[in-house]
């Protein structure tokens, strides 16, 4: 047998870096097609999305809570796990593998246990405040971090569908809009919502206090009525409607805004001073709630800004005129 030609060192690496060009395109192509018709693709991008919806949903602001970093830390690492239970039940539904309905079953219960968490530390911290959030501030704010991380379930469970259904453009684009949604809806209604505020002047005749014409307490000690007179800041809230004048005279709501701005703007008092607690009390005739305030912080400005800041709490809300023009009566619960 003749033996084989040998080719000429430029030829034969020729061959060679056009064998390895092609070796790499076959390598890519095929990479290509994994990242299009992979279930792998659909969880990852859902789960990112997912802890992405549950990152912009998570705020620590000026009442610092959750905690930074250890709070934040605990919420995140559950909105992770939320996010992959939603991406992972799609691949799943779809090859028949009804268990996975199963698996979410769990995670809500799981959840549920979050927003007792959520309470049960709450409820702890309050007893340590000296102006406290209140039963109805404490139980809304549970609700939301039980609510958030099924947003985020939602929004992992939408882009794993899209992206096993119409391939992973559609599902990049379904999970854009999820966060764009978050970013829209992410802030609640505030108070500003239900009421107009204003600023009132404090009256302290003798023991007698009030805010606007609205009469607040009687102080006794010529002390604390000497304080009140220097220090003392009040505002009158209208409501705008008549489902509003329902809902500022919610006790749980006139706490919220007691708490809220005396962390903002700070409390002039001690332990065992209860004469120089913030107080909110309502006009029975106009429905007006006068607020009193003995802040450290006599910005007016920054005051009016934290009034108007405090969030309109779910609990608090309620739309008796709705019920009222209902025909046919009263729906049921639920």
């Amino acid at each position: 047998m003749l033996p084989d030609r040998v080719l000429p060192a430029a030829e034969a690496g020729g061959c060679l870096e056009q064998i390895d060009l092609e070796r790499k395109r076959g390598t890519l192509v095929n990479a290509w097609r994994v990242f299009e018709q992979s279930d792998l693709t659909g969880v990852v991008m859902g789960t990112v999305i997912g802890v992405a919806t549950r990152f912009l949903m998570l705020k620590s602001d000026y009442r610092q809570y959750p905690a930074y970093p250890h709070g934040k830390i605990i919420h995140l690492a559950l909105g992770t796990i939320a996010a992959a239970l939603g991406s992972v039940a799609v691949p799943a539904l779809l090859k028949k593998d009804f268990t996975a309905i199963t698996f979410l079953g769990m995670a809500a219960q799981q959840f549920r246990e979050v927003r007792n968490m959520e309470r049960n530390t709450l409820s702890a911290i309050d007893q340590q405040e000296l102006v406290p959030r209140g039963i109805t501030y404490i139980e809304g704010t549970a609700v939301v971090f039980e609510g958030r991380n099924y947003l985020s379930i939602l929004a992992a469970f939408l882009t794993s569908l899209g992206v096993a259904l119409f391939g992973w453009i559609v599902g990049a684009i379904v999970g854009i809009l999820c966060l764009l949604i978050v970013i829209r809806f992410r802030r609640g209604k505030t108070i500003k919502d239900a009421a107009t505020i204003e600023f009132a002047e404090v009256e302290v005749d003798g023991p007698d206090v009030s805010v606007g014409g609205i009469y607040m307490m009687n102080v006794g000690l010529e002390d604390n009525q000497r304080i009140i007179r220097e220090i003392g800041m009040g505002f009158v809230l209208t409501p705008r409607s008549d489902d509003a004048k329902v809902t500022i005279s919610n006790l749980g709501q006139r706490q919220a805004i007691l708490h809220d701005v005396s962390v903002r703007l700070g409390v002039y008092r001690d332990d065992g001073e209860p004469a120089l607690l913030p107080l909110a009390k309502l006009d029975l005739h106009s429905g007006r709630l006068g607020i009193l305030l003995l802040p450290r912080e006599h910005d007016r400005e920054v005051a009016l800004r934290a009034v108007s800041d405090v969030p309109l709490l779910e609990a608090a809300v309620r739309m008796p005129t709705e019920a009222n023009h209902r025909k046919g009566g009263a729906m049921p619960n639920g």
